[in-house]
């Protein structure tokens, strides 16, 4: 299995690789240590997505350390 890093700012979870930065916002804060995740599939229909604010699709950590 892939190491999996989380933006500690969006908490965008992406695979460990070559890339340094979030996919996302760009930010270079990733990290290893986070929990849980939900995957949006529609963040403008989804209240989660909203809570969240979250506005592209994709797996995000529930909490990151």
């Amino acid at each position: 299995m892939a190491k999996r890093l989380v933006c500690r700012e969006c908490h965008r979870v992406q695979e460990a690789g070559e890339e340094q930065s979030c996919v996302i916002c760009g930010s270079t804060s990733l990290t290893e240590d986070w929990a849980g995740y939900v995957v949006i599939a529609h963040p403008e229909r989804s209240e989660i997505a909203q809570e969240m604010d979250v506005t592209e699709p994709g797996a995000y950590a529930l909490k990151v350390r």
